[in-house]
């Protein structure tokens, strides 16, 4: 039956929110006739009469009736009015929206980081290297490459892909060709892809145990079966894997450096990886994140160096090495992944930004890279040690540090009886950002402890905050034998 007047005064207006009055006078008719209320072929009362009752300009009727009738939702007859659209079905129902998929969020601290002390993921400003860049990126906009400015390939750019390549060869001992090479906004993007290529759902993957947030996010947002897989002073325990999942689809690690805990996978371990990946047809995720900072000898080898059967995709980053704003990581993928992830890169992003790869490539093939990585290892030595000393002077009665051989962060062991997520919460009060790392752990025994970075600050602000937290801690936490 159609609506008259008094069915349409039911229109739900509302004056005190903030949706404009026009969207909501649209969206009321539109709603009216998609559910039936006005039926097809009906009529529409006249826009003076209907602003006149639902007390609004008449140009707001009139605007959303003109939407309605460009939408094909109403027909307009010359001298009659309006009228429902009769190409509209009998009792056409709006669906009722379906829920959104819950996509899993990394707890808070695994959110992108700020300044305050101990904060990480930070990277040094070095002015030599900022001279340099800024050299380079006016070289590129002066003598602007059309191809920098347009499309283009999903892999990233060919000379980029070289540049890193040997690199990559030459410092990581990665075995690859260029094509194999795809360029990234960041490595958590190269992870995604490479989930969204190789999992459905329930596969079963192999996550180490502390893990990384970011990336069980990611999983669970694969909607993989994450199995936690512990880690101890050798790192993975691959054994534990294979008696809990022998089938799975994938495992994820962190051999250089361990996410959190900062251990390297041991060679007898990464052998027992390799040889489970090529038994059970499983592929291993290496992420390489901080590797180039070792401070006792050379940077270790990759795992994908030594795997023979082509089983390890290799996910690198220039976002600790630079700096995180540049977004740009990489994947090193074996020949039978590559091109179904660069299909998949294109119903994403389609290619990586192409301004700044000119400028990336120059930076590597003209020798900056290797003294920028010296000069940061130098700086980021100092800090680290300035980082124990104070601990050691200033902390020692809370907590034990462990000075790291390589990454960008130190691990402090709580004394027995304390909370990290307490002491968290006590250190943020002050401004001083410190991350408990026993929410990272999953099945394991929670490890009480905190990750505190050390890269991107400087050593007097380094001992100035722990001289702080110390004195924190002696007002509110009890000292531990």
């Amino acid at each position: 039956m159609p609506a008259d007047l008094s069915d349409l005064m039911l229109l739900p207006i509302d004056r005190t929110g903030g949706e404009p009055l026009l969207r909501q006078v649209y969206g009321a008719l539109r709603r009216a006739i998609l559910s039936g209320a006005l039926p097809p072929g009906g009529k529409l009362p006249p826009t003076r009469a209907l602003a006149e009752r639902l007390g609004v300009a008449r140009n707001t009727v009139v605007v959303a009736y003109e939407q309605l009738l460009a939408e094909g939702f109403i027909e307009g007859r010359v001298g009659a009015g309006s009228f429902v659209s009769r190409d509209l079905p009998d009792g056409l129902e709006i669906p009722p929206p379906e829920p959104p998929r819950r996509v899993p969020s990394p707890p808070p601290s695994a959110s992108p980081f700020g300044t305050l002390p101990f904060s990480t993921g930070r990277c040094a400003l070095d002015e030599r290297s900022l001279r340099i860049w800024r050299s380079l990126t006016l070289r590129h906009l002066q003598r602007p490459d059309p191809e920098m400015l347009g499309y283009g390939e999903p892999g990233g750019p060919a000379a980029l892909r070289e540049a890193i390549a040997r690199y990559l060869q030459s410092a990581r001992a990665v075995r690859c060709e260029p094509k194999q090479v795809v360029i990234t906004a960041g490595a958590q993007q190269a992870i995604d892809l490479v989930l969204r290529v190789l999992l459905r759902p329930g596969d079963p993957v192999w996550l180490e145990d502390p893990c990384y947030p970011a990336v069980r996010a990611a999983l669970e947002a694969a909607r993989a079966r994450v199995v936690p897989v512990p880690v101890d002073g050798q790192g993975m325990a691959v054994a534990a894997g294979v008696a809990a999942a022998p089938d799975a689809r994938l495992a994820y690690v962190t051999p250089s450096s361990h996410y959190p805990l900062g251990v390297v996978l041991s060679m007898a371990r990464r052998m027992e990886l390799l040889a489970w990946a090529r038994t059970a047809g499983a592929w291993v995720l290496e992420d390489d994140y901080d590797s180039e900072f070792r401070y006792a000898g050379r940077p270790l080898a990759s795992l994908q160096g030594i795997d023979g059967d082509g089983r390890v995709i290799y996910v690198g980053t220039f976002s600790k090495v630079l700096f995180p704003g540049l977004r740009l990581g990489y994947a090193v993928l074996p020949l039978e992944l590559l091109d179904p992830v660069l299909a998949m890169r294109r119903l994403t992003d389609w290619h990586p930004a192409t301004l700044y790869t000119g400028v990336v490539t120059d930076f590597l093939n003209e020798g900056h890279f290797g003294p920028h990585l010296r000069r940061m290892r130098r700086r980021y030595t100092a800090a680290r040690d300035a980082l124990a000393d104070a601990i050691s002077a200033h902390l020692s009665p809370w907590m034990e540090a462990e000075v790291p051989e390589q990454g960008m962060k130190l691990i402090a062991r709580l004394r027995p009886g304390l909370s990290d997520r307490d002491v968290e919460a006590v250190a943020a009060r002050r401004g001083i950002a410190v991350r408990p790392v026993s929410p990272m752990h999953i099945a394991a025994p929670p490890l009480q402890a905190l990750m505190l970075g050390f890269t991107g600050h400087e050593p007097g602000a380094l001992r100035h905050a722990a001289s702080e937290l110390g004195r924190i801690l002696a007002m509110t936490v009890p000292e531990c034998d």
